[in-house]
């Protein structure tokens, strides 16, 4: 499969000399992975990933697009950089209609991290641990920023495991019921100091919190912008006033740190969004005006004559190359740490369904003509392997507990895959199965892997 690559992308020498470095300890470590190697581990025929590679490397344009498939498990960054490094090989980035694309689960997961949701950055993506960078933020905002980078949620645990974190505050996020391993995870939550939640339903988590703060909706009940996977930053407009006994998100945080002795004035989103494209370069040319105007803007987006970036990395495709060159970074193959054996023979993956999502908190309450309720789905030659009939209830068992489902046949599951989803936390706890491996450099669990076995359930 290397080897198809490589010589594939040999027509884009020169902007991998130009874009790229250690191309040959890229190359040293993929060449071993043959057509024939890549067949036994993927179950896909070694003719069509020839003919996959040659396609995707010769044709004109060419995007890759990933979802939590690819991330949700124990080796997530490096199967990211599995990604980086072919499109970087074949010169499909810094062009238009070329790229690399983590599609996002909702409208403003991206806004999150571009906002500073992340252990190690600061709004703009900034890095915390950089110094002139921090210390512009310890100047505006009147306080020394920690040093070092933070936690992400699978350190959190390890922390509440440990006894390091006694109290948390949770913000639009149900972990109880999100969680890869859901013992473990009532158990460490149940053990907390003081647990905070905010949000617009009782989750699970909710339920365990000793103080619940009612937010509101912000897609329709606040003021603000979110930003979607193609960086483009929109406004939302406020279209109704909150329920009674809700409030903005942003009230809440503002009482709260009035109450902590810090008066951040009176909470407007208008306000905050231009503090902060004081402190990011790439916000700075974004103001409310200029996104009512446009219907958006896409960052970068400098200054105020700025139209927004179209697309990222063209610098890549100048000569001499502008700014530093994109290292390649090679990766090793790691199976899944759930392994398949004679006990364990079928490999379940779980995701969302058209109707529902996620933990189904937001949309368990509201009918679907789609909505089918949780069932274990299989292939028809795994129900014929196995004796099954659509609808029959069986035992979904892994090395970690076991649940109740009934059958569907899909013919789009291929002979020893299965497929769950967590939207029916009440009825089928789909996370009493999952394991709890982590990626070490980014925190996400193994959702996408676990190891079961299935059985007969006697009437």
């Amino acid at each position: 499969m290397g080897r198809e690559i490589i010589a594939a992308g040999l027509q884009h020498r020169e902007f991998i000399a130009n874009a790229t470095e250690g191309f040959e300890a890229y190359r040293a470590a993929v060449e071993p992975c043959t057509l024939a190697w890549a067949e036994r581990e993927t179950g896909v025929p070694a003719e069509l990933i020839r003919t996959m590679a040659h396609a995707y490397a010769g044709a004109k344009r060419a995007m890759i697009c990933w979802t939590l498939g690819i991330t949700e498990h124990h080796n997530a960054v490096d199967n990211v950089l599995s990604l980086v490094n072919l499109s970087l090989l074949t010169g499909h980035v810094g062009r238009y209609g070329s790229g690399l694309n983590p599609l996002r689960g909702q409208n403003n997961v991206q806004g999150g991290g571009d906002m500073g949701a992340l252990p190690d950055r600061l709004p703009g993506f900034q890095h915390v641990e950089n110094d002139p960078l921090r210390e512009k933020f310890d100047r505006a905002w009147g306080v020394a920023v920690p040093r070092e980078k933070g936690w992400h949620l699978s350190q959190m645990f390890e922390a509440m495991e440990r006894g390091a974190l006694r109290a948390l505050y949770v913000i639009g996020e149900n972990p109880l019921q999100s969680e890869a391993d859901q013992h473990h995870a009532r158990r460490l939550l149940e053990r907390l100091d003081c647990l905070v939640v905010q949000d617009l339903f009782l989750t699970g988590t909710a339920q365990l919190a000793h103080v619940v703060l009612p937010a509101s909706a912000a897609w329709c009940e606040s003021e603000g912008t979110v930003t979607n996977s193609e960086r483009r930053v929109q406004r939302v407009r406020k279209a109704l006033d909150a329920p009674a006994g809700s409030r903005d998100d942003l009230a809440i945080l503002f009482d709260l740190a009035r109450r902590l002795g810090h008066d951040w004035g009176r909470p407007d989103a208008e306000t905050v969004w231009n503090e902060l494209r004081g402190l990011s370069p790439m916000h700075a040319g974004m103001s409310y005006a200029r996104l009512d105007k446009h219907g958006g803007l896409q960052w970068p987006c400098y200054d105020e004559e700025h139209p927004g970036e179209l697309f990222l990395h063209s610098r890549l495709w100048e000569w001499p190359l502008r700014g530093p060159r994109v290292p390649f970074q090679p990766v090793q193959h790691d199976p899944p740490v759930d392994r398949l054996d004679e006990e364990f023979p079928v490999r379940l993956t779980t995701g969302r369904r058209l109707d529902d999502y996620n933990t189904g908190v937001q949309t368990s309450a509201y009918a679907s003509p789609m909505r089918r309720g949780e069932t274990l789905d299989l292939s028809p030659e795994d129900a014929d392997r196995y004796g099954l009939r659509e609808g029959e209830v069986v035992r979904v068992r892994s090395r970690r507990g076991a649940v109740l489902a009934p059958v569907r046949l899909d013919e789009g599951l291929r002979r020893g895959l299965a497929f769950m989803t967590l939207h029916f936390q009440d009825d089928v706890a789909t996370n009493l199965l999952t394991i709890d491996a982590t990626d070490p450099k980014s925190g996400t669990a193994e959702f996408k892997a676990t190891a079961i076995r299935i059985e007969r359930v006697e009437a």
